[in-house]
């Protein structure tokens, strides 16, 4: 059986034709990509009766991806994910400033980031991998240097979707990739996945201010609603009445994950359908979207509108901020450096 197939999506306002690629492991899975954002287009899970549905959000329509994908849904984001304040940073003394895309603040690499942008795909002979390249030019968004990245999507007979980074850079830059499914294990795109249940491997999270910058102090997560160190519903502490969760409609927060290395960042569970999600990263943080701000603007795959909190973002990476940030990792790349990353979605039954 031929693993992956190719056949046209769509073209771009700008003449691109966009190619659809289907990857199929030998349990019957599959995960749809186009080279439009690298997005993700469409990815099953079984449920506990070997059934396999479809559990990221998107949209019906083709164009929508290309003239209106303001959620992320499904796409590489880059240069750098999450937010910069006030669009600039200083490197090696020397200020740049950037596209501002969220209010005063740079989010998810720009107006026009990584997601928009038409990369290069190559099917990896022999193999349930895609890989994606796309060469960002000086200058671009405001960033520094000629960054060239490489993105591996690889489709495993154990059910997982692994999603590999790479980039080198001519001048130092800064870098921060990350993937930006929704998640909604039931498989029904018109319920809210607040009856989904999160367990997430930290001790702290980062506070964040009224646009979403964060704030001096990491937190710990103990008595407050952002503990999910044993396996918690999310409708639990969501509408609680705590300032934090007032800031972002909800989660849209990053934690500061335990340990370093590739290890398990947390886990997503739907006990009726028995569907779980592992995430495991490298990354030393997680940013956890919870949907906030679907506005039911679009039809969903499965019938109904994408209202708020209708998908449920993982996305491993550095933290917010950190290019303005001395306490946080470095996001620094230096030419002659490779940027490497790796993050597995691994799904299984429960």
């Amino acid at each position: 059986m031929e693993k992956i197939k190719v056949s046209d999506f769509g073209i771009t306002q700008e003449g691109d034709q966009i190619k659809k690629y289907i990857v199929t492991n030998k349990n019957g899975m599959k995960v749809e990509i186009i080279n439009y954002g690298g997005i993700v287009i469409s990815l099953t899970a079984p449920n506990r009766k070997g059934n396999y549905k479809d559990v990221v959000l998107g949209f019906v329509n083709p164009e929508d991806y290309f003239n209106e994908n303001s959620y992320f849904f499904g796409a590489i984001i880059g240069r750098f994910a999450n937010r910069i304040a006030h669009g600039k940073f200083s490197l090696n003394g020397k200020i740049f400033n950037l596209n501002k895309n969220n209010g005063e603040n740079h989010l998810h690499g720009g107006d026009n980031g990584f997601f928009t942008k038409v990369w290069t795909a190559e099917i990896v002979p022999n193999s349930q991998t895609l890989k994606l390249s796309y060469i960002s030019k000086d200058g671009e968004e405001g960033y520094p240097g000629e960054l060239t990245t490489t993105v591996f999507y690889t489709l495993t007979d154990q059910n997982a979707l692994e999603i590999y980074y790479e980039a080198t850079t001519d001048q130092p830059t800064i870098i921060n990739l990350t993937h930006h499914s929704y998640f909604n294990l039931s498989g029904d795109f018109s319920k809210q996945i607040v009856d989904h249940e999160l367990q997430i491997n930290a001790e702290q999270f980062i506070p964040i201010n009224k646009s979403s910058i964060p704030e001096n102090d990491f937190k710990n997560v103990a008595e407050t609603p952002f503990d999910f160190r044993n396996f918690k519903a999310i409708w639990k502490d969501i509408d609680t009445k705590n300032e934090q969760l007032q800031r972002a409609n909800g989660y849209d927060h990053c934690w500061i994950l335990n340990g370093n290395g590739m290890r398990s960042a947390g886990s997503l569970y739907h006990s009726e359908t028995g569907r779980k999600l592992d995430v495991w990263t490298d990354q030393p943080g997680i940013q956890v979207y919870s949907g906030n701000f679907l506005d039911g603007k679009f039809e969903t795959k499965t019938g109904g509108k994408n209202n708020p909190r209708t998908g449920i973002c993982l996305e491993t990476q550095h933290f917010p901020d950190s290019p303005n940030r001395d306490s946080f990792p470095s996001v620094e790349l230096k030419p002659g450096e490779i940027y490497s990353t790796k993050t597995v979605y691994q799904f299984s039954v429960k």
